[in-house]
């Protein structure tokens, strides 16, 4: 009986132990639910302080686009879809307007990136273009602000090599919460965020007081720190490195190909816009292009291997026809307003001002960067340095031979219609002077008729490989032919003064007027060269120059700005019958300047230079060597048979 009794009780457990599992069963499979399927990511680089709506071409059609608050209005329509995607920018979102002079006091770009809700940005190399103080003021202004900021990631900063600038950023990185990686929660999804610098961005930031590390080494280590200690769902890389059409020189595509634990790389830089994403293993890359023309969107679908895999992905275009958002487009207006008292002021101008009527079609800065000829857009720009130098330097100045303009330093073309203080500042808006305010200064470095020599087949043999350095001249006319010898392709170079053509001569120094910034890079094509290319920029004594700033030249007691010389000379503009100055029919085309020949390989080697009897000397000598190579591999293979036919016979 008692047995009766305890396996009665004993079923009893059992059954009852069951029901309990059976009951709890909807529990556990909650406690074990699926991970997320799905993630959205919205992004955006290279907005260069484009705050405002602005003229553009995208995809060959020429009308308004951008302004931050007709972007946001988009963002807030596609957050709509899916309130956790991811919002996040790739770098410069500084340098390329009006609102970028008041940088350093309001930090105007960082905090309306916050106000927008992005969730992270990396820094790019425009946000040194203010040197180490510009960026420390801005990074203090931001936090000081007491606004809500996106997450700021750059993992590959080396602080093993601080100086004394760094001492200064690395306390305002600490400050403002400057991190090797963070980790954002989007619904279910944990995403791991890094940002890097390129090695090319590093190039493009000469007033860049900080060292970095290898960028590829540096998101390596950090991306299994970052699975080591957060094991996020997804990883995401903010990349100020590019993408190039040689996959072998593409950054981001070698930083997707040696880092394939990174799901998503946000590209910036080179101003890309994809068509389609680049995908290496499970690494995508993606850009959207410049300025905020377009937001970039991109859809996951997780993959059976708990990877990702791209379903969608669109630029979208942010058009005139948005309807702006009326909070965002306060407070851009504004920062505007902060422009015109605490910058434009100081020259007695303002932003919305007409300066000039254009009736032409200028270049694009696309086509003056791609296309290897001569372009109205360098054409009017070039004029305008001569025009105003020569006027701040006076009847006692020296005259001005030339000035000469690289593309690099073009930000934006002149579209038909009424041209604004803002717009020619846009098109010519880099770098910060001696004096700490906007704007490159203008400065006088004389070369020799030899090294101008040098300078044009720079630009018609060299500028292929790195078109920032097409250049554009005033009082230079060249011709040259793309088929002939490297470093020979120049056929005629000579003076022009007033229409007139002269035969440079060699050894004469030469007045030209250039920009800091590329007087500062023309003067590196002798080292970056190893002697090969000599150009050595000297002040009027001869004496080559060691401090360009004391070549700058000051229009009374201001430097005289790049872009203020612009204005200077489209004001000197004949006026119509309204009083305002209208572009000269000479800039309608171009005017012979830098003509494309159709000279052949072959005429090169009749009209050799210094440089093509150097490299025919090389040519010589590998095709002897070769020779003897060949020589040799014939006696050798002729002995072998010998020596078999021998062994044959016996």
């Amino acid at each position: 009986m008692h047995n009766k009794k305890h396996n009665f009780k004993k079923r009893m457990v059992v059954t009852a132990a069951i029901m309990v599992g059976i009951l709890s069963l909807p529990f556990a499979v909650q406690a074990k639910k699926e991970k997320q399927q799905s993630a959205d990511v919205l992004f955006t680089h290279d907005l260069h302080s484009h705050l405002e709506l602005f003229q553009a071409n995208v995809e060959g059609k020429v009308g308004e686009y951008g302004g931050m608050a007709r972007l946001y209005t988009l963002i807030k329509e596609q957050k709509a879809k899916n309130p956790d995607a991811l919002l996040v920018d790739g770098g410069d979102f500084s340098m390329g307007t009006l609102f970028q002079t008041i940088y350093g006091q309001q930090a105007p770009e960082l905090r309306i990136l916050g106000l927008m809700g992005y969730d992270a940005t990396t820094i790019g190399n425009h946000e040194y273009d203010y040197r180490t103080n510009g960026l420390v003021q801005m990074l203090k202004s931001a936090t000081d602000s007491d606004e809500r900021l996106p997450e700021i990631a750059l993992c590959n900063v080396d602080w093993n090599k601080k100086n004394l600038q760094q001492e200064e950023l690395y306390k305002a990185f600490q400050d403002a919460g400057v991190k090797d990686y963070v980790i954002v929660q989007k619904g279910d999804l944990k995403i791991g965020i890094t940002g890097v610098f390129g090695k090319d961005a590093l190039s493009c930031a000469p007033t860049c007081d900080l060292k970095f590390k290898d960028p590829v080494e540096a998101v390596k280590k950090t991306v299994q720190k970052m699975k080591k200690q957060d094991n996020p769902d997804l990883i995401v890389c903010l990349s100020h490195s590019g993408t190039w059409e040689d996959p072998e020189q593409s950054e981001d595509e070698i930083l997707a190909k040696k880092v394939p634990d990174l799901d998503l790389i946000i590209s910036g830089h080179t101003h890309s816009r994809m068509k389609k994403p680049i995908v290496h293993g499970n690494t995508t890359v993606v850009s959207c292009g410049e300025y905020g023309e377009t937001l970039g969107s991109i859809h996951f679908e997780r993959k059976s291997n708990n990877r990702w895999k791209v379903s969608n992905f669109e630029c979208i275009p942010v058009t005139k026809s948005i309807q702006p958002d009326t909070e965002i487009d306060q407070i851009v207006s504004n920062y505007g307003l902060k422009v015109n008292l605490e910058f434009l002021s100081r020259y007695g101008y303002v932003s919305n001002q007409i300066i000039a009527k254009n009736p032409y079609k200028f270049s694009s800065v696309l086509e003056v960067n791609e296309q290897h000829k001569e372009h109205n857009l360098g054409n009017i720009i070039a004029d305008s340095y001569v025009y105003a130098a020569t006027k701040a330097l006076g009847e006692d100045g020296d005259p001005v031979d030339a000035a000469v303009v690289p593309s690099g330093t073009i930000r934006d073309t002149y579209y038909p219609g009424k041209l604004t203080v803002s717009d020619i500042f846009t098109s010519y808006s880099l770098g910060i002077g001696p004096d700490q305010v906007p704007g490159y200064p203008l400065i006088s470095v004389y070369l020799t008729g030899s090294e101008l020599k040098t300078a044009v087949e720079i630009d018609a043999s060299l500028s292929d490989m790195m078109t920032s350095a097409r250049l554009y001249w005033s009082g230079l006319d060249f011709n040259f032919s793309p088929k002939r010898i490297l470093l020979n392709k120049v056929t005629d170079v000579y003076q022009n003064q007033n229409g007139k053509r002269i035969e440079l001569k060699d050894d004469k120094l030469y007045h030209v007027v250039v920009d800091l910034y590329s007087a500062q890079m023309l003067s590196a094509v002798t080292d970056l060269s190893h002697g090969v290319l000599s150009l050595i920029p000297k002040d009027k004594t001869g004496k080559p120059i060691e401090d360009f700033e004391k070549q700058i030249i000051y229009s009374g007691d201001k430097e005289l700005k790049a872009w203020v010389s612009i204005i200077e000379y489209m004001s000197s503009f004949p006026k119509d019958g309204e009083g305002v100055p209208v572009i000269l029919q000479k800039y309608e085309k171009p005017d012979q300047r830098k003509v494309v020949t159709d000279s052949s390989f072959i005429e090169s080697l009749f009209h050799p230079n210094r440089y093509s009897g150097m490299i025919m000397g090389v040519v010589a000598g590998v095709v002897i060597l070769l020779a003897g190579i060949t020589t040799t591999v014939v006696l050798v293979v002729k002995k072998i048979r010998r020596k078999k036919g021998k062994q044959n016979v016996v």
